[in-house]
């Protein structure tokens, strides 16, 4: 049969010759068939294994009949909120409401509801009360047991108990949700399917639980955050597959919450095995009428070549839903998708990236990661590299190469992001080379995130020197390659333990730099991060530290303020945040000064800002060096 989009209505099961599907796929994203979406990963693989799927799109969760489309499938429902979760999918870091909603056609906001998984699951449950319901996604994977809710600012229930799903796998999900079909298809009852790894479940008693070890009761977590850091620091602690522990979370004395360890990384052949199913690679075309899906654009061309993180930095979910174990495709596979890409109509030569959560991480971080699994006391980069770490970008190198010499494809390009630290930490620069003279497209985006060590420390970031080591290396590379090209810093305000002192600090390094960044990212507690842990409880979780906490808007207005000192809508703030650090030597007409008195000439000093900034501070840097 032709490759075609799965079944989204009756009509598409009759030319396929069903009546009946074995699962149905409720998602909160549109129906993009690309292996960017994880529900176009999950379907594909259920088809590939000979089970029949379709799929509901962005039901609309106030009629039950939007959920019946499909009809009663023979196995079950899968459900996922989407590729982000749908509460920071919805609102911004100050719970604003966002204007544009990439993952639906056109953009139009408001086509999901909040906290997804839960009320798709209820509404489903609401007129298929005993067809079997698995969660999973991101949504559903950072939700697995309880955690602190930004939005609601509370401490929340397992995901798997407010949406009334039976089984929700965590993680990736392509090992656990096949066995979990498999299950079922033999006939299993759903409450049975107790025994497979990368997935939670619930029990009214622990006779048939082995070798766990208990987490405080939710009752208690609710009563002492510090409980919670200590709880938080368990689960993050079990997340490695070879040496995570099963864990349990008592709701009372007869109700738990079980989750099996992480189920083990996908091998080289299984990465090319999901990344070759027939993915359709766009969008449903129902939608082109509504102007297809924003988020198409920016995967279309990409190429997608590893998962999992061993940076591991504070603030970043990556951890706790893929791990740190870094799984990676073959060459061939990734040759064969990009020569896919060159076929397609509007593929204009450029490829937008070759990556993953770290573009150039393409192995584990060492040998023993493979068959022991990650260090459970220890992290890979941070503080320093470990003396074990492998950081070797030869692989990476060939396989760029390989891509370049494709006929078709005239660039490149790298944005997905690469860890300085990491370059650094390799003795030979021929793959910064490389990357400066193939495939940096005028500026290189890269993650600082701040530059007081303190902050650093907490956000599991590099001191701030490594920074300026690959900065100065990188200019030194540009310039022997006869190259204009800047760095681009992401930062970040207002992350636990940056206090006012911290938050002026980095404002002085922007003024020294000479450029203002037309866009601050301020912290966002999302759900199972260290950072958030810190974020609701004060602690971190590593070392039961007490931490300082930016939690009050109006303190987060002014370290956001800071960053951006130069423009005159936040001269209020960037005042009242200087006089309370103690800063008022920042305030004048000095050209060290980041304002300068109220009804005094002009505004601040005369430093070019936004592109006017981006144009000089390559410069900038050098004289800095």
């Amino acid at each position: 049969m032709k490759p075609d989009f799965l079944p989204v209505n009756r009509e598409d099961m009759s030319i396929r010759g069903w009546k009946q599907c074995d699962f149905v796929y409720v998602s909160g994203d549109a129906y993009v068939d690309h292996p960017s979406f994880g529900h176009a990963i999950i379907t594909r693989l259920l088809e590939a294994h000979g089970y029949k799927v379709g799929v509901i799109a962005q039901p609309d969760w106030k009629d039950k009949s939007s959920v019946q489309i499909l009809g009663k499938p023979r196995l079950g429902f899968l459900v996922s909120a989407g590729n982000m979760d749908s509460m920071v999918n919805h609102y911004s870091v100050s719970k604003k409401k966002r204007s544009q909603d990439s993952y639906t056609p056109g953009g139009v906001m408001g086509k999901r509801p909040d906290y997804a998984t839960v009320v798709y699951c209820n509404l489903i449950r609401s007129v298929y009360k005993d067809s079997p319901v698995i969660i999973g996604g991101i949504e559903a994977s950072l939700r697995r047991l309880a955690h602190y809710d930004y939005w609601s600012d509370r401490l929340k229930r397992s995901i798997l108990l407010d949406s009334q799903a039976d089984i929700l796998s965590y993680g990736m999900g392509e090992r656990s949700v096949v066995e979990i079909a498999d299950a079922l298809d033999s006939g299993m009852d759903v409450k049975d399917i107790t025994f497979i790894d990368g997935t939670v479940y619930r029990a009214k008693d622990l006779g048939a639980v082995y070798d766990y070890e208990m987490l405080p009761g939710f009752s208690d977590l609710k009563r002492d955050k510090k409980e919670y850091a200590r709880s938080f620091s368990i689960q993050y602690g079990n997340t490695d597959p070879f040496t995570g522990k099963r864990l349990v979370e008592p709701y009372g004395d007869k109700l738990f919450v079980v989750q099996n360890p992480p189920a083990k990384p996908l091998s080289e052949e299984e990465m090319d095995q999901v990344y070759d199913l027939p993915y359709m690679r766009n969008y449903h075309p129902s939608y082109e009428e509504a102007g297809g899906v924003p988020a198409i654009r920016e995967i279309k061309f990409s190429l997608i070549s590893n998962r999992g993180c061993f940076g591991a930095c504070s603030f970043c979910a990556l951890t706790f839903h893929q791990g740190r174990i870094i799984q990676a495709r073959s060459h061939e596979s990734l040759i064969k998708e990009a020569r896919c890409l060159t076929e397609e109509p509007d593929f204009k030569g450029y490829i937008h990236d070759v990556g993953g959560p770290t573009a150039d991480f393409r192995f584990p971080a060492c040998v023993k990661q493979l068959t022991k699994g990650a260090c459970l006391n220890r992290q890979c980069l941070f503080p320093e590299p470990c003396k074990n770490l492998r950081a070797d970008h030869r692989d990476y190198i060939r396989l760029l190469r390989r891509l370049r010499e494709i006929p078709g494809v005239k660039k490149v390009f790298i944005r997905s992001g690469i860890r300085f630290d990491y370059v650094l930490a390799d003795q030979s620069r021929e793959f910064l080379r490389e990357l400066c003279e193939h495939h940096v497209s005028g500026q290189l985006k890269v993650a600082p995130e701040h530059v007081a060590d303190p902050v650093l420390k907490r956000m599991g970031k590099p001191e701030n020197r490594v920074y300026r080591k690959f900065v100065k290396e990188y200019d030194a590379m540009n310039k022997k390659l006869g190259k204009a090209q800047y760095l681009v810093p992401y930062l970040m305000s207002s992350h636990p333990g940056s206090t006012m002192k911290e938050a002026v600090e980095l404002a002085e390094y922007l003024r020294d730099m000479g450029y203002m960044p037309e866009q601050v990212q301020d912290f966002y507690p999302t759900p199972s991060t260290i950072s958030t842990c810190m974020y609701y409880t004060g602690y971190d979780c590593r070392t039961m530290e007490k931490v300082y906490v930016p939690v009050n808007p109006h303190e987060k207005a002014m370290q956001r303020a800071l960053i951006q000192y130069r423009n005159p809508k936040n001269y209020a703030l960037v005042e009242e945040a200087l006089r309370k650090a103690g800063r008022t030597d920042l305030i004048g007409y000095d050209k060290k000064c980041l304002i300068r008195p109220r009804g005094g000439s002009g505004y601040g000093n005369s430093r070019p800002s936004g592109r006017k900034a981006k144009k000089t501070i390559r410069n900038v840097h050098k004289k800095k060096q």
